[in-house]
Parts: C-alpha cells; sequence; structure tokens
C-alpha cells in the first residue's frame, strides 16, 4: 500500500519515496514515458520530455493502473499472496515513472507550466489513489490473504508486505460505511489541493523579497565572499553596483550572523518568519486551519480521536504520550541552555555599549561575535576549507571506505540542468549499484531545503535485481564571481545527511517497494553519516583549502571541537518547539477553525518558549507538516538522533571504518529498512537498545 499512498505526495516530503519502472510500451506517439528509456541505465531522457507529455501519461498510466487493480479483482482464482499482495504492489508502473520525474522537477526546477499541470492532476491523483484504497473488492480479496497468513508459506518479507498491505488499507478507509467513505474522498480531496497550494504559496512568498542594498556602508562587517555572492546576484538580477539578499539560506544566514546594519537584519528576518503570514494572496493562515480541522474529521472518521493518535501507532514512538515525554526530557535542560546563551549575548551587547534587549535577529549575530571571543573561530575562517566537491568527494570516500563502493561521474546521462551532476555507483568489483544525482545550488524555481528522492527504486521482480536511480537536492552557497562554491559547517552537515539517504536507497536490498519505514527511524541512515563530517581523520581527506589545497590545521580541528556544544541550547530549542508546534496541531480533537497564530503562540506559550528565540518553522511556512510527510513526525529527527549518535558509538568504539561494524549497520539498517520491525533491525546491529544520555551529552545539554 505504501506505493499508492504516495502517488500524489509530488515529492512534497524531505524523501522522495517515488519510483520509476518501465512499462515496455511501444512509443507511438513521441511521449518518451510510453517506451523503456534508451539511456544508459534506463535513466530519465530529460532532453526529450516536455511539458506536453506529463499529462497524458498521467493519464494513461491511472487508467494502466486500473486495468491492474480490476485484473486483480475479477480474478477467479482464490486470492494468495502472488495475485493479490504481490500483484498490488507491482501495479503502477507508468504512473509511477511520470510522477517521480515531474515530482522531482516540481520541487528542484518548477515553473509556472508545471504549477498548472499540478493543480490539474492532484485532483485526479487522489480520486484515482481514492478508487484503489476504498475498492471493497479489492479489499475483500487483500484481507481474504491477511486472515490465513498464518497457514501461508510466507517469508519475513513477504510477511511484513501483506501485514503492511492490508494495515494500509485499513488506514485508508477500506473498511468504512458507504456514506463515511464519501466524506473520506471529500476530505482526501481537499487536503491534497490545500497542501499544494500551501508548498507554492510558500515558494512565491520565499521568491518574492530581496534586500536591495546599494549603499556600501550597510555591508559593514561582511565577509569578502558574502558581498561578492550578493553583487553577483545582484549582476544577475540587473541591478549592477547593487548588493542583493534573498530569503534562501545561503544568502540570508551570513547577512544574520555578521551584518552590522541591526535594521536590515530585523528587515530580513522578519520577512523570512512572515512568509505566508502576510494577509496577501499567498497566505497561509487560512490553508493551516482549514488543514488541521480536515485531519481531525479524516481521524474520527477512521476511528482515532486525533491525528497525531492516527499517525504515530505506525511509527517506533507509538503514542502521542510517548512524544511528548520525549520531547521535555530534552527540552528542559535545552532551555536551561538556551537562557544562559541568551544572557551571554546580552551581556556581549552591554560590553560593546549597547542598550538594546538581545532580539531574535540579533541572536545569529552575537553568538557569532562570542564564538569569536570564546574560541577564536570565525566561520568565514573555515569556508575555504569546504570546497562543495571536495566535501561531496570526502562524503563518497568515506562511503568507500565503509562499504567498499565507488562514484564515477558520468557525463553521457541527461539531466535537467547543466548544474546538475551524475554519478555511476559501483560495488566493490566494479560492477553496477545504482545512480546518483546531485543538485546543490538554490534557484527561484527550488523549493527550500534539502532532499533525497528516487526516480526508481531497488526492487526483485523476476528474478531481476532492479537497481535504483537516486538523487540529492540543496540549497547551498553557488559559487560566485571567481569564488567557488564554499560551504557552511552547516551545510557540510547536510550534505552528509542527504547523501545518507541517498546511501539508504543505494544499498537497499529488498524483493518489494510497498514496504512501510516508521517515519522516526527513517533518519537514522542520514543522521549517522553527519558524524563522520566532523571526525579529524575524515576532515582531514577533504577539508582541503581551495586555493592552497593545504589540508585543514589542527588549530581550526582543534577550534571546530571546542566549539561543537556551542549554541547547542538555541539549536535545539528552537527545532524542538517546532516539534511540539506540530504535536499540538494533531492534537486538536475539534473541527471548529481556529485562529492560526493565537494557536501558534499559545503552544509556543505552553512550553515557555523565551521571546528571544522564534520556533524553527513557524505554521505559515511549516512545509514538513501542512505539505510534506511529518505530519505528527516532525519530532523525528531527534528521536532519530537518539538512534544514530548510540550507533555511532558503536564504529567509536571498535574503529571509525571498522569492516565488521559497517557490514552489521549495511546488512540490518541499510539493506534491509522496512522489512522489519525498526526496533528489531536496530538491536540487530546494535545488539541492545539505545538510551538517550549519548545524545544529551553530545549537545552539551548534561
Amino acid at each position: 500500500m505504501t506505493k499508492l499512498l504516495l502517488l500524489t505526495c509530488v515529492c512534497s516530503c524531505s524523501i522522495g519515496l517515488v519510483l520509476a519502472q518501465q512499462t515496455g510500451t511501444k512509443n507511438t506517439d513521441g511521449n518518451p514515458f510510453f517506451a523503456k528509456y534508451n539511456t544508459p541505465f534506463e535513466t530519465p531522457p530529460f532532453q526529450l520530455i516536455k511539458i506536453e507529455h506529463y499529462m497524458p501519461a498521467f493519464r494513461k498510466g491511472m487508467e494502466q493502473q486500473k486495468q491492474e487493480i480490476d485484473a486483480v479483482v475479477n480474478n477467479v482464482e482464490a486470492p494468495t499472496f502472488q495475485n493479490t499482495i504481490e500483484a498490488l504492489d507491482r501495479s503502477g508502473d507508468l504512473l509511477e515513472r511520470v510522477n517521480s520525474v515531474f515530482g522531482s522537477l516540481r520541487s528542484a526546477n518548477t515553473n509556472d507550466d508545471l504549477d498548472k499541470i499540478a493543480n490539474e492532476v492532484t485532483p485526479l491523483l487522489t480520486k484515482h489513489r481514492n478508487d484503489i484504497n476504498l475498492n471493497e473488492k479489492l479489499f475483500q480479496r487483500v484481507k481474504a490473504v491477511y486472515d490465513k497468513q498464518k497457514t501461508l508459506k510466507l517469508d519475513g518479507e513477504q510477511t511484513k508486505l501483506l501485514q503492511d498491505t492490508y494495515k494500509g488499507f485499513v488506514r485508508s478507509g477500506a473498511d468504512l460505511s458507504a456514506e463515511k467513505k464519501k466524506r473520506l474522498r471529500e476530505i482526501n480531496e481537499e487536503l491534497s489541493m490545500l497542501s499544494l497550494k500551501f508548498n507554492q504559496n510558500v515558494l512565491k512568498e520565499t521568491n518574492n523579497f530581496r534586500l536591495v542594498i546599494d549603499k556600501s556602508e550597510d555591508l559593514a562587517g561582511l565577509p569578502q565572499t558574502v558581498i561578492d555572492g550578493a553583487a553577483d546576484l545582484a549582476r544577475k538580477s540587473g541591478l549592477e553596483s547593487k548588493w542583493v539578499f534573498t530569503l534562501q539560506k545561503p544568502s540570508m544566514i551570513p547577512f544574520l550572523q555578521y551584518a552590522s546594519n541591526r535594521v536590515l537584519r530585523e528587515k530580513i528576518f522578519k520577512a523570512y518568519i512572515n512568509r505566508g503570514d502576510n494577509s496577501n494572496e499567498f497566505d497561509n493562515k487560512g490553508i493551516v486551519s482549514k488543514l488541521a480541522a480536515l485531519r481531525v474529521e479524516r481521524a474520527n472518521l477512521l476511528g482515532y480521536k486525533t491525528y497525531a493518535d492516527y499517525v504515530l501507532v505506525e511509527n517506533m514512538a507509538k503514542t502521542p504520550k510517548a512524544v511528548y515525554d520525549f520531547l521535555m526530557q530534552i527540552w528542559e535542560p535545552a532551555l536551561k541552555v538556551a537562557k544562559r546563551e541568551r544572557d551571554e549575548f546580552q551581556a556581549m551587547i552591554r560590553k560593546e555599549g549597547g542598550t538594546f534587549e538581545l532580539q531574535p535577529w540579533d541572536w545569529w549575530y552575537y553568538a557569532e561575535k562570542v564564538r569569536k571571543e570564546k574560541y577564536d573561530l570565525d566561520e568565514s575562517e573555515l569556508r575555504p576549507y569546504f570546497l562543495m566537491e571536495n566535501v561531496r568527494k570526502g562524503a563518497f570516500e568515506v562511503a568507500t571506505k565503509l562499504y567498499g563502493i565507488q562514484f564515477v561521474e558520468r557525463h553521457d546521462i541527461p539531466k535537467y540542468l547543466d548544474e546538475v551532476q551524475v554519478f555511476e555507483v559501483k560495488h566493490k568489483d566494479g560492477s553496477h549499484l545504482g545512480i546518483l544525482y546531485t543538485d546543490y545550488y538554490p534557484r527561484a524555481g527550488k523549493r527550500p531545503g534539502a532532499w533525497m528522492g528516487s526516480y526508481r527504486r531497488q526492487e526483485r521482480r523476476d528474478g531481476k535485481f532492479i537497481t535504483p536511480v537516486v538523487y540529492n537536492v540543496g540549497n547551498f552557497s553557488r559559487p560566485a564571481g571567481d569564488k567557488p562554491s564554499l560551504l557552511s559547517l552547516e551545510e557540510v552537515e547536510t550534505l552528509f545527511h542527504e547523501f545518507g539517504h541517498g546511501l539508504n536507497g543505494l544499498l537497499s536490498n529488498r524483493t518489494y517497494t510497498g514496504l512501510a519505514v516508521p517515519r522516526d527511524f527513517i533518519e537514522l541512515p542520514s543522521q549517522i553519516m553527519e558524524h563522520w563530517a566532523m571526525e579529524p581523520e575524515v576532515l582531514k581527506t577533504y577539508a582541503l583549502h581551495y586555493q592552497t589545497h593545504e589540508p585543514i590545521p589542527d588549530k581550526l580541528i582543534e577550534k571546530i571541537q571546542k566549539s561543537g556544544k556551542f549554541n547547542q541550547g538555541f539549536v535545539t530549542v528552537e527545532y524542538l518547539a517546532a516539534a511540539f508546534l506540530d504535536m499540538d496541531w494533531h492534537m486538536l480533537t475539534t473541527t471548529e477553525p481556529v485562529e492560526t497564530n493565537v494557536f501558534e503562540q499559545k503552544s509556543m506559550e505552553e512550553i515557555q518558549l523565551i521571546p528571544e528565540i522564534v520556533v524553527r518553522y513557524r505554521s505559515p511556512y511549516f512545509a514538513h507538516i501542512f505539505a510534506g510527510g511529518y505530519i505528527a513526525g516532525y519530532y523525528s529527527y531527534i528521536w532519530a538522533e537518539v538512534l544514530d549518535t548510540d550507533a555511532f558509538e558503536a564504529f567509536k568504539e571498535n574503529g571509525l571504518f571498522d569492516q565488521a561494524t559497517a557490514k552489521a549497520f549495511r546488512e540490518n539498517v541499510l539493506e534491509r529498512t522496512g522489512t522489519d520491525d525498526a526496533m528489531t533491525l536496530y538491536v540487530k546491529f546494535r545488539g541492545k537498545k539505545p538510551t538517550i544520555e549519548p545524545l544529551l551529552k553530545k549537545r552539551g545539554l548534561l
């Protein structure tokens, strides 16, 4: 059922879980989706795909899957695992093929034409999904197999697929009355369109703001690389002799860190946190309220008190109480640390003769000042050592040392933009493993953030191992003028993070694609990769000065390590506040409209968030939960951090590149994600369940 439920996701999740398969249909009308891709490794032929190809391919894909479902439903033979569960998992190849390409471009390189198609196809896909999920005869066949599972000779993965498929139908309303099914259809259709509109509004609000500076004195405090980047952006915008800053983080964050002009810091910060909250045509407050109400009604129809109850029963956490209790264990010590940090920064203001109280737009600026004073570390000192290409190569080399895989750039594989790069991934023996695309720079058509997705997911079909085609997308610092792309520490960790998701997709070794993965487990493979990024042994291999090619000096590495816990109160509190906000929205029990800003303010007051810190994602631009796959699941990042911190301890104990430990992690986690209970898989690797103490220690909260 996972495949079917993701048809309308259109890659709005942080991890794209759609795949592309080949249909074998002859290409009779020139539509590239209708034939086997005549490209290396059957990768998408982007150079052939045109706007007019999408809707015919979507319609034909839905038609083909309907025929495949009808064949299952009308099969005169008794329901079996093969003719029902497996056949269902194998259905929809053409639809997923077009959806994977369309979804990736809608996220990474959208335009008005793609947005129009999204508006047209989203309700059609929602109806198509509902027609499958609410098909009574299909559900009865699935139930018939499920009811006799104890008598079937199924392996572990088959049993998991059977159980996931049955639960997927039940959780989609397959056993509701006809009247309730009708209402559920209406809710699903409205939810899908509201989420689409929400995402479009956030992107437009982000793109609509530019801070244009025409006086050089307003650049005071900014490093030259930041100034050069702003000048380059201004030139590309037709604003010669000016400087432009945007709400994209590679532009905004350095401005907040270094710009001496406090008025301008406030301006860009407020523009960022007020996206979707400007009472204009892109306002999302009403959409948020409506989404929350519809989710309550949907949860009630499906037998749950709240939407959080509905979501969490399938996650590792299981209950809202478990999530709240977990978050509070971290919140209380984190808030204490954040308050100490606030007081430090206020003292710095006083020391410099300032008479004002610290505000949210001051936090980044004074954090840099205090970091410099306490650790003699300025982030601008580090960027010259983090050339994007070297950082990516460093991530590749970690994977090579751990798992023996190799990355070879290919120039003969089509791509949707010139700046995208494509790598063939090979096994240790040189045989083909998969394909990885990287797309790292911000643009107007790309949504904020970073994510991994798939054009084709790994599976086994008819005895054939089908190799994965995955991509990593980010919004990192662009090359500017004669300067290459030089990353911040945060961007380095993000690159390693998304590469971890990519490894999870590339090293997958499963038979079926329809296996469900708990949201609070899926971040383990990505977050554990971040640990290697800052290990001195690894830093020495990739952190090479972009001009001299000298490795990063030991003194700088020592400063990085000593300052590793600096500002962690802020980082943790800012994140946890968003996790609480997400949970609060999905603990609602009323379908009555609520005032979005009032609700958000009350949520923050309940956890006593200090006014100097703003929640990482305010509701009107919280796309993870209102247009993505983290509904009642934003806590997953720190839940998984408990897992990844504990898991990395195994490598620290046995050796960063210990082959036995790497083999155990690959075989029990990376290859088998979704094939068994998540904690069972983890314990098979680690030999025990994790505890929270290593996480608190790592963040300096103990």
